[in-house]
């Protein structure tokens, strides 16, 4: 499965390494991913998701039913 949240689309990004002599190579800027599970009670049932660490910070302020929401109305989340 690849790397991607699945509540933000948050995905890797592409940019260089930058030596002390300026000289540059490709890099990969991961996204910061963890994998956790939540109870939904309106639906009363456990879901795991991988999700970023600004994912997890929203859901800890607006609840994990309306962070699911908007997510499905964005077309991230597909389960």
């Amino acid at each position: 499965m690849s790397r991607v949240c699945e509540l933000t689309g948050k995905k890797a990004m592409v940019g260089n390494n930058v030596s002390h002599a300026l000289n540059r190579t490709k890099r990969k800027f991961d996204a910061n991913l963890m994998t956790k599970r939540f109870y939904i009670p309106e639906e009363d049932k456990w879901i795991t998701l991988k999700i970023s660490a600004s994912a997890l910070k929203n859901i800890n302020k607006k609840g994990i039913s309306s962070v699911i929401k908007d997510a499905r109305a964005n077309g991230f989340l597909t389960k």
